[in-house]
C-alpha cells in the first residue's frame, strides 16, 4: 500500500508518498514526472515516515538541517538507481555535473564511456527530490540546465545550501588538480525493498 500526504514549504505545496517503512516519493505539485496515480494512494498524514520528513524539511529550509534519518526507497531502473545513489554522495554545499556522473559510472563497469544524456533523464526522473539531491548536479560550466521542478526552485535550493555552481566546481577541480571529483561511495542497494539511509 502507499500513503501520502501534502507537505507546504517555502517553495509551494510538495506530494510525499511512502510504504510501510520509507519514503517513496517525494515531488512538486506543478512538477514534470509528478505520478499520475495519486488517487489510487492513502491519504495518511500521521505516518511516522511523514512527520520525520516535515521534521527534516523545517529544519533544511532553515539553513539547519542534518543528517538524514529516513529510510529512501525510490522505485526506478537498476541504471536510474545507480545513478540516484552517486546523487546521494554529493554532500550539501558542493555540486557535480552530468559529465562527472556519467565518467564515474563507466569506471565501474569498465567501460569506454555512459552517455551524459542518459545520466541527464535519469536524474530527471528523480521521484525524491531535495532529500536525493538532483538540483545539485550542474551544467559542466555550473550553469543551472534542466530540473524537474523548474529552475527557480533549482537556483533557491541553491541557494539554501550556499553553492555558487560555477565557483564550487572551479575550486573542487583546483584541489584535483584539474581533474574531476571522485565520486566515492555508491550506495547501491536503492531498492524498495531495503531502502537506504542517507547518514
Amino acid at each position: 500500500m502507499i500513503y501520502t500526504c501534502m507537505i507546504d514549504t517555502p517553495l509551494g505545496t510538495m506530494t510525499a508518498a511512502s510504504n510501510d517503512e520509507a519514503l517513496t516519493g517525494l515531488w512538486f505539485l506543478d512538477q514534470k514526472h509528478y505520478p499520475s496515480r495519486t488517487t489510487q494512494w492513502t491519504y495518511k498524514p500521521d505516518h511516522p515516515v511523514f512527520g520525520a520528513l516535515r521534521e527534516y524539511l523545517a529544519h533544511y529550509f532553515s539553513g539547519e538541517a542534518g543528517g538524514l534519518q529516513i529510510r529512501l526507497a525510490p522505485s526506478g531502473s537498476s541504471f536510474q538507481k545507480e545513478v540516484w545513489a552517486l546523487l546521494s554522495e554529493i554532500p550539501m554545499g558542493l555540486a557535480s555535473t552530468y559529465g562527472e556522473i556519467s565518467k564515474r559510472i563507466a569506471r565501474t563497469r569498465g567501460v569506454a564511456s555512459i552517455s551524459a544524456r542518459a545520466v541527464g533523464s535519469a536524474v530527471g526522473r528523480n521521484p525524491i527530490s531535495i532529500l536525493i539531491p538532483c538540483h545539485r548536479v550542474v551544467g559542466s560550466d555550473g550553469s543551472l540546465t534542466g530540473y524537474a521542478g523548474g529552475l527557480d526552485k533549482k537556483a533557491a535550493l541553491l541557494l539554501i545550501e550556499g553553492v555558487n555552481p560555477g565557483c564550487c566546481l572551479r575550486e573542487r577541480r583546483r584541489r584535483a588538480g584539474g581533474r574531476s571529483r571522485r565520486i566515492t561511495t555508491i550506495q547501491r542497494e536503492l531498492s524498495p525493498e531495503k531502502g537506504t539511509t542517507r547518514p
